[in-house]
């Protein structure tokens, strides 16, 4: 069995990077899927599982409630529930035994028994921010400022997930077999090169 891990930096094209990877190696590839498992099981909206996970659930709770003691508490306790219910969806997909891309969930770190290859996605700002531009949905109209803030949020509060269950850095390059910056390239065209590296590294010592 062969895993692929894709951590990313928001905005990097690391989503897209997952997903024409698994095509071109012909993998499952794994993304929102983990969290609609999550939310299925703990029987909750998928926005609040995502955001949960991510550490961005406290915009979604009145002020009123998340600045005391007894609030920060429970949403702690169940950040802690939904994050060892992610371990188990992630554990179960690593049973099934096939080859996949899984792109985010810290699958890096919690299938690392599984030796998985492990690849960093990144860009420059501007790169970043002009790729969400170029992929926004219709009538949504962010400032770059509007983007930029979005983006360093969403990367801190990655981190911040990272260091409750680990004690490696996320996106330090030492965690990493793999780190890709992404910025100038079409993903497209960068796709079949990380595909040749992958396909390189399972083949080591055969």
């Amino acid at each position: 069995m062969k895993i692929i891990t894709i951590s990313r930096e928001f905005g990097s094209g690391g989503r897209e990077l997952g997903k024409r990877l698994a095509d071109a190696l012909g993998f499952d590839y794994y993304d929102r899927e983990i969290i609609t498992a999550i939310a299925e099981k703990q029987q909750l909206d998928e926005t609040y599982v995502e955001k949960a996970l991510e550490q961005q659930v406290w915009q979604m709770i009145p002020l009123t409630f998340h600045h005391s003691f007894s609030g920060a508490n429970m949403l702690r306790t169940a950040q802690t529930t939904l994050l060892l219910e992610e371990r188990r969806v992630l554990e179960s997909i690593a049973r099934l035994g096939k080859d996949c891309v899984i792109v985010g969930r810290n699958a890096d770190i919690l299938l690392r028994d599984e030796h998985p290859l492990n690849i960093f996605v990144c860009a420059d700002m501007d790169a970043k921010i002009r790729r969400c531009q170029e992929r926004a949905e219709s009538g949504e109209n962010l400032s770059y400022k509007e983007i930029e803030r979005n983006a360093r949020s969403i990367d801190r509060a990655r981190a911040k997930t990272r260091d409750m269950i680990s004690d490696s850095r996320w996106g330090a390059r030492e965690n990493y077999h793999l780190i890709v910056n992404t910025t100038d390239w079409n993903i497209k065209e960068l796709t079949p090169v990380i595909a040749d590296f992958a396909t390189r590294y399972f083949n080591r010592g055969n």
